[in-house]
């Protein structure tokens, strides 16, 4: 592990990749025993046929760190030379103590890395990139793992139509290095921003320090998951649309290889495309089958578009993102 404060300007670049996937599959059959909706319902409105929910005998850091390494082995990198460990997610094993990250360090083997969690929600992955770049950037750390990671099944309220359809479990990851050793992904430019005005609209409204966890609050189930939808939606079109003209900002259109967004709603992602007139070839989509992921929905499909061979040698690709806080972050990144 280096400890080096090495005062410099080195590009960073994604050694590796990996994703994680629960093997459980619930259609949208499931929900109509629990609320009013139906198949063909959540298929229009949400573009999602299935999603994958963590096993009730697997935690949230077992598709953590099954992600983390695959994506170790994928860069090559070994867990001891790891130098920081960062899990991007709002659902893990504990409420924040410890941090995900510190028990994935211990599953992986790492020694003696650093380990922190970031709460971006959606926003996380490329919250936690943009985090992990400025230590390689400035010659910190040359090996950091960077995870993204939900199971958000486990605080969903399955009575709230409005979000249970939606959302999914998954782990995605990437190794960062200098560009210099791993000679792919590079890391051109990130963009982070926030709104806090609207953390209303994607919230867990009770169960933490402002209304500790009673009886009662269990009772209602105000302690899990909530979101506005129609708030969210029209959030999510403007700022997707923001978001990708930045990514394109200054660029041959040309040169555009791919646009990996995070997979919030078929419908939100096809508005999108047809706004900014974006050839549907274009932008990756897999929320069909894996549903919304939260932080780990752009890693996963990131992973599943360089396996597919959809990720060209000097092509630009873009990932987008926003989220719970509101957050939104994106980033370019020259394959």
């Amino acid at each position: 592990m280096s400890n080096s404060m090495t005062n410099t300007n080195t590009d960073v670049g994604i050694a590796g990749l990996g994703y994680a996937i629960p093997e459980r599959r619930v259609d949208n059959n499931y929900f109509t025993r629990f609320v009013e909706t139906s198949d063909e319902w959540i298929v229009q409105r949400t573009g999602i046929k299935e999603r994958r929910w963590l096993e009730d005998h697997r935690k949230p850091s077992d598709l953590f760190t099954e992600a983390g390494q695959k994506a170790l082995d994928d860069s090559g990198v070994a867990a001891e030379d790891i130098d920081l460990v960062i899990v991007c997610t709002v659902s893990g094993d504990h409420q924040g103590v410890p941090a995900s990250a510190c028990v994935v360090h211990e599953n992986l083997g790492c020694k003696d890395a650093g380990a922190f969690d970031v709460q971006a929600a959606c926003s996380g992955f490329i919250y936690g990139l943009s985090i992990g770049s400025q230590f390689i950037k400035t010659g910190t750390y040359k090996n950091i793992l960077v995870i993204g990671g939900e199971a958000l099944s486990r605080i969903a309220d399955i009575y709230d139509r409005n979000s249970v359809i939606i959302f999914s479990d998954g782990a995605g990851a990437a190794v960062l290095q200098p560009h210099a050793v791993c000679k792919q992904g590079l890391i051109e430019d990130l963009t982070l921003g926030a709104d806090g005005a609207g953390a209303q609209f994607i919230t867990r409204p009770r169960g933490g320090g402002a209304e500790p966890i009673t009886p009662e609050i269990l009772a209602e189930g105000t302690h899990l998951i909530r979101l506005e939808g129609r708030q969210v939606y029209r959030f999510a079109v403007s700022q997707m649309i923001s978001l990708m003209k930045w990514g394109m900002e200054g660029q041959d259109p040309d040169d555009l290889g791919l646009i990996v967004p995070h997979q919030v709603n078929r419908r939100i992602l096809e508005k999108t495309m047809e706004m900014l007139d974006i050839a549907e070839d274009k932008m990756f989509i897999n929320i069909d089958y894996y549903g919304n992921t939260s932080a780990a929905s752009v890693p996963i499909a990131l992973t599943e578009a360089c396996n597919q061979g959809r990720l060209e040698k000097g092509k630009l690709v873009v990932l987008a993102a926003f989220g719970s806080g509101l957050t939104w972050a994106g980033a370019r990144i020259r394959w």
